[in-house]
């Protein structure tokens, strides 16, 4: 009994600085983890921000190059035809959103469902706006029937779009 208890008085002051030793070390690496990490978030961060910023720039332009008014100016042309007009404003839409998709990586999941939103509704108002008017029509009766629909709207779908972009980014100042 007397050498147990003349080895419990070596081992349990021992024990006590082994798990006092433990237990510090323990948080400080923590600690050191916690710092690192937040470290690392603030170097991405830093990095990142601009390169989303760009992603949002890219977005706009794309919603500004798909309003119909945009397009009609940019396409419609002296003796061409409605559905010739139709045709070349959809794939225009198309090739622009198909270039842009890559930017959905950079931007909210709620901002690119917008962004989709806006194209879609833009290929359906140049859509029913075409099934009012004949497809040999001249393409400023298209025009005429397009900027009209957009007339009866509250807001186009990209300035819809542009707004909400707006907002997002407002969150990086």
């Amino acid at each position: 009994m007397y050498t147990f208890l003349e080895i419990l008085k070596y081992v349990l002051p021992a024990l006590i600085v082994f798990l006092t030793s433990y237990l510090l070390i323990r948080q400080f690496i923590g600690n050191e983890r916690e710092k690192r990490s937040f470290e690392m978030h603030a170097a991405n961060r830093k990095m990142i921000t601009p390169i989303r910023l760009q992603a949002y720039e890219r977005i706009t332009l794309f919603l500004e190059r798909i309003a119909p008014d945009s397009l009609i100016r940019k396409l419609q042309h002296q003796g061409m035809k409605s559905k010739q007009l139709q045709s070349e404003m959809i794939n225009l839409i198309r090739a622009e959103y198909e270039h842009n998709l890559s930017q959905q990586i950079f931007i909210s999941a709620e901002a690119w469902e917008v962004v989709k939103s806006a194209k879609e509704n833009t290929v359906k108002i140049i859509n029913s706006a075409a099934d009012n008017v004949k497809p040999e029509d001249p393409a400023l009766e298209l025009g005429k029937e397009i900027l009209e629909s957009i007339m009866e709207m509250d807001k186009a779908p990209n300035q819809v779009a542009i707004d909400f972009i707006k907002k997002e980014v407002k969150i990086f100042y």
